[in-house]
């Protein structure tokens, strides 16, 4: 990831040489391209019969090669109305998907745009991995506690938070515990995904700072009433398409597009949180039954897909605003949350 936000190549274990285009530098070009399934659709590529499998990394080659402007338009849809006439471009059949895979999940996790020039010209020095390192890397087993303390927060004076941390991983996670823990009561959990935009500046295009707010005080009030409440909060902006990438998905949206529409356009995942993490996370606080906070039918399929027992589902919806309706109203139209 180090090596993707810095633009050197990767070396993947039975893959030709990738070189990422947003960060790629130099005198850099090369004759194809790997890109996402869902930006090849945007395309006009899953036609073709190498482009037509959802989900599946897509291999193409230009009318012409491709230096790193003519990539980068081809890899950022931010750019598509500046550079409407892109190809005509052929899908090559993908002989090694698994590293494929891993290139384009990597690029995901390092916040960039998940496109690579294959086999470049003028590439530096690469770093070398397999794609096994990413599953040891992801894997939520490895994630520690790492250190707790009070914290008294407006909602809940006597909280404390627990820090969490993996070895290779430098994000950290933290969790908020809101009353007196204990074993016959099944604590009352919210599952916040880190938003920069909403949580600190206050933005009114999310629901996310009212949701988190709200949730703090739903946990004190529990713990009021001899109940508790765990608050985890993960380090997985935008649903883990990272900051820069949610800008991105935002201005696409000022073009039209809706949340869901304009990560496809980015090719990157509308969902893309960390269960197993907070699955994990659970654990190592020894919460094994937890009443859940959510709008979102699939995040209780996801957490109970990953042990955590789910006793109650318990509904967290705010009222919209001018700014997240059209926001709101697609997580209830399209991603199948339940709110009014």
């Amino acid at each position: 990831m180090d090596a993707l936000r810095h633009g050197w190549p990767l070396a993947i274990a039975g893959a030709p040489l990738l070189q990422p285009v947003e960060t790629a530098f130099g005198e850099v070009s090369g004759d194809t391209m790997l890109i996402s399934a869902s930006r090849a659709a945007t395309l006009k590529l899953a036609n073709q019969r190498e482009a037509a499998v959802p989900r599946q990394p897509v291999l193409l080659r230009g009318a012409e090669g491709f230096d790193l402007s003519h990539a980068l338009a081809v890899a950022d849809p931010a750019l598509d109305l500046n550079a409407p006439m892109k190809g005509p471009f052929k899908a090559l059949p993908l002989e090694w998907e698994e590293q494929a895979r891993a290139a384009l999940e990597l690029a995901r996790i390092a916040g960039i745009l998940p496109a690579f020039l294959v086999d470049p010209v003028g590439a530096g020095e690469p770093v070398a991995l397999e794609a096994a390192d990413l599953a040891e890397f992801s894997d939520a087993q490895a994630l520690r506690i790492a250190s707790r303390a009070h914290l008294p927060v407006e909602a809940a004076p006597e909280a404390k938070i627990v820090a969490f941390r993996s070895p290779d991983d430098t994000r950290e996670h933290v969790a908020l515990v809101i009353g007196k823990e204990r074993s016959d009561r099944p604590p009352l959990v919210r599952l916040h995904s880190e938003c920069l935009t909403g949580d600190v500046l206050g933005s009114l295009k999310c629901d996310c700072g009212p949701q988190l707010d709200a949730a703090l005080h739903a946990m004190a009030h529990e713990a009021s009433e001899g109940g508790w409440g765990v608050l985890l909060y993960m380090r997985q902006e935008g649903r883990g398409i990272g900051l820069i990438n949610k800008l991105r998905a935002y201005r696409l949206q000022d073009q039209g597009f809706d949340t869901v529409d304009a990560n496809t356009r980015l090719g990157l995942p509308d969902e893309a949180r960390d269960f197993p993490t907070a699955a994990r996370m659970l654990d190592l606080l020894g919460v094994r039954d937890i009443r859940l906070m959510t709008n979102n039918p699939a995040k209780v399929d996801a957490l109970a897909g990953h042990g955590v027992s789910i006793a109650e589902r318990v509904p967290h919806a705010l009222p919209d605003n001018p700014h997240n309706a059209r926001y709101l109203a697609t997580k209830r139209d399209r991603a199948g949350h339940l709110l009014p």
